[in-house]
């Protein structure tokens, strides 16, 4: 019995490792499928509705969330677990990076050309990219020397 639950720990304690790493790589995979998905509604919010609609993005507590005219409208996505905003491009030279930042999309308008980068603790990076020309979202991976 005792030997069988070594090899049942020894397996278990080899194989934690890869497991977490494929979790992470779905949790990153989600986080922006998510954020693309966020921004496409905005965009598709704001053509379909003739309305204005802010997109805030607040990198410190990991959430985005849309508002508009519509009384009571407001819609929030928060990334998940292990994954943060690392950025937001482009880059405003005026403050904490850390800050919120705040967009606008206006009906008829050209759809601004933001981008979303999100990180986890296992050193993936994507920028998530708003498209100004066609106003669809891609995902891009990012080299993280070339990101400093």
């Amino acid at each position: 019995m005792v030997v069988v639950l070594a090899i049942v720990g020894l397996i278990a304690g080899i194989s934690y490792p890869a497991l977490s790493a494929g979790l992470e790589s779905v949790r990153m995979i989600s986080a922006t499928d998510g954020v693309a998905t966020f921004l496409n509604s905005a965009v598709n919010r704001a053509e379909r509705k003739q309305q204005a609609v802010e997109l805030v993005i607040e990198p410190k507590e990991g959430v985005l969330l849309l508002y508009s005219n519509d009384p009571g409208f407001k819609k929030e996505y928060r990334l998940p677990d292990g994954v943060v905003i690392e950025a937001v491009h482009p880059v405003d030279g005026s403050g904490d990076p850390r800050d919120p930042r705040r967009f606008l999309f206006l009906p008829g308008a050209t759809v601004p050309g933001i981008g979303i980068q999100v990180g986890n603790t296992h050193d993936a990076h994507r920028i998530v990219r708003l498209d100004p020309m066609t106003g669809f979202p891609r995902v891009e991976s990012v080299n993280p020397q070339a990101a400093q």
